[in-house]
């Protein structure tokens, strides 16, 4: 398995279902965090080039938030979650009381809450494939980032361009009941690591 392009259909499903039970475990770990019920659509699981990543969040001039993680132990990689400012403006304004800012510069609090919600969510999506698989995944603490969506996506893009020109990409719409916002899930496991999860189960 040298490309995610070589994915066959039930193995896609096998992501998509890791895609499910991680967004749905997400969901929960926000509503306790944030204290109030956190709805969230089914996530639609996809492996695109970059490019058509850019396009489904706006365009390269959209304004985001991005948190990047390493993938340690069993799997190996990296892990993405790009955070529209709807998104961040909900988990402020539950958090602290406090608009996410126009022009994207947040304070060291600000910064503090949102990098929480990342290892929250990369938890939920690591534990996933952790318990469907039986392997040992590590996580980093996020690197936060707010910055144009190109720009975010320039680091990955050149750091992984031996693995793939695609990822894959967990498509959510989560929220409250007064609002839903758009947020990307994106993972690259290496290509030996993408091997292994696949392997264990069941699937090469």
């Amino acid at each position: 398995m040298n490309n995610y392009e070589n994915l066959n259909e039930i193995q896609l499903d096998a992501l998509r279902e890791i895609g499910n039970i991680g967004s749905g475990n997400a969901a929960t770990a926000l509503s306790v965090m944030l204290q109030e019920p956190i709805d969230i659509e089914v996530p639609v699981i996809r492996v695109l080039e970059y490019e058509q990543v850019i396009e489904s969040l706006g365009g390269p001039e959209q304004l985001l938030v991005g948190l990047m993680l390493q993938l340690g132990g069993d799997v190996t990689g990296m892990m993405m979650f790009l955070l529209k400012q709807e998104f961040a403006h909900l988990v402020l304004q539950q958090l602290m009381g406090v608009d996410f800012p126009e022009n994207g510069e947040l304070d060291a609090m600000a910064g503090s809450a949102i990098q929480e919600v990342g290892n929250i969510m990369a938890g939920s999506f690591v534990n996933a494939i952790g318990d469907m698989t039986g392997l040992t995944i590590d996580i980093s603490v996020p690197d936060l980032c707010v910055d144009m969506t190109g720009a975010i996506l320039s680091a990955p893009a050149i750091y992984y361009a031996n693995i793939s020109d695609k990822i894959i990409c967990i498509e959510d719409r989560i929220g409250n009941q007064n609002m839903k916002a758009g947020t990307h899930v994106l993972m690259i496991p290496e290509e030996d690591s993408l091997e292994k999860i696949m392997n264990s189960l069941g699937l090469v």
